[in-house]
């Protein structure tokens, strides 16, 4: 596999790469560079790499100067843990990294592919600074797994536009000759009970997605704006104590000295074992999401997260619970009522009813 540095990179590792393979090939081929995420912090911090055939994106967050010296490791499990992330069929993964053999660095003088890294680097900022608080420490070497569903190529003419996902995995289809998705997946029902009706969100996530992606994916669908605490319980009967409760940081578990940290934990270690979790949004209003397993699909052979089915419109952020949602719904669906105007410029661009984009099957983007 050769990458080439862009010279920063080169310096802070003090690599000197050799010169680039013209025999090369673009699919085995990426550009690497070292770029900062925080406007306030001197030293770099995320390590960027994109295709040179694809322009997939690879990036590895929080990395530090010390940390470069195990920058090919590094990079190689980057590259392999965001194509599985994206759940690219296991046996491409492992034929494209054996096939791509060792990292052999070199300069990088190529303007476009400067380009396209440069461009990358600011998407994974953008992505990285609404993620993370900047203050705790991290590393995360899929960073950049997202960004690869963004639209790209479109400034000349809208039909040379694509997702760099699609590209690298038609590229890798190709190569390979093996479909592009076959993994274990779940069906899940989720429900919001909102007293007047239920929301019901049916989705196709994989087996061994995170709890923090699944996370992610919860708060698009439900339409919440990720500006409050959540937990996990889990639930083996009928019993009304979980068997385990998973929290979102290390100051969490000073409240509940028997909850775990959800960072790490996948579905899979609760589901089929366990009978339903509840996952809580916001700890004030209290919006409490029933999740089931509708089923086990195995050899699932299509992307997700995807949305199968959205029923019944979502509170606004800060309603005050379900029975403040009830009063707040109520206004809304009687503009006689004395406080219309100002309950409805409070809720912005809320309304009644799902919209019919809202309520469509789709694949959600964005965990």
């Amino acid at each position: 596999m050769q990458i080439a540095l862009t010279k920063k990179l080169a310096d802070a590792t003090g690599i000197k790469p050799g010169k680039v393979s013209p025999a090369a090939d673009p699919l085995f081929s990426w550009t690497a560079n070292w770029t900062r995420v925080w406007a306030n912090r001197k030293a770099e911090d995320m390590l960027v790499l994109v295709n040179n055939a694809t322009r997939f994106t690879v990036a590895v967050y929080e990395v530090k100067r010390k940390d470069l010296k195990n920058v090919p490791d590094m990079m190689l499990g980057a590259i392999k843990n965001t194509l599985l992330a994206l759940n690219l069929n296991p046996e491409i993964v492992d034929e494209y990294m054996q096939t791509a053999g060792e990292v052999e660095f070199a300069v990088n003088r190529n303007r476009q592919y400067t380009a396209w890294v440069n461009r990358a680097g600011t998407d994974c900022a953008f992505y990285v600074g609404g993620k993370y608080n900047g203050v705790s420490k991290l590393f995360c070497d899929t960073a950049g797994a997202w960004i690869n569903h963004r639209l790209i190529g479109y400034s000349n003419n809208p039909n040379d536009s694509f997702k760099p996902l699609d590209k690298m995995f038609d590229a890798l289809a190709n190569l390979t000759g093996k479909p592009v998705y076959l993994y274990r997946a779940f069906e899940l029902t989720v429900t919001l009970d909102l007293a007047i009706y239920k929301a019901v969100r049916r989705l196709i996530v994989a087996a061994d997605i995170k709890l923090g992606d699944l996370h992610e994916v919860l708060q698009s669908v439900f339409r919440w704006e990720n500006c409050h605490l959540h937990d996990w319980k889990v639930f083996a009967g009928k019993s009304r104590n979980p068997a385990v409760r998973l929290v979102m940081s290390e100051e969490d578990l000073a409240y509940d000295e028997k909850a775990i940290l959800e960072k790490d934990h996948k579905l899979s270690e609760y589901f089929p074992k366990y009978k339903y979790i509840l996952y809580t949004y916001d700890m004030g209003d209290n919006w409490e999401h029933l999740i089931k397993l509708a089923r086990v699909i195995d050899g699932h052979d299509a992307p997700s997260p995807y949305l199968l089915e959205a029923v019944g419109q979502t509170p606004p952020e800060d309603v005050g619970g379900v029975g403040g949602y009830i009063d707040f719904r109520e206004i809304m669906l009687n503009p006689n009522h004395e406080d219309y105007s100002e309950i409805k410029q409070w809720a912005g661009y809320w309304r009644p009813e799902l919209g019919e984009w809202e309520s469509s099957p789709r694949l959600i983007n964005s965990p």
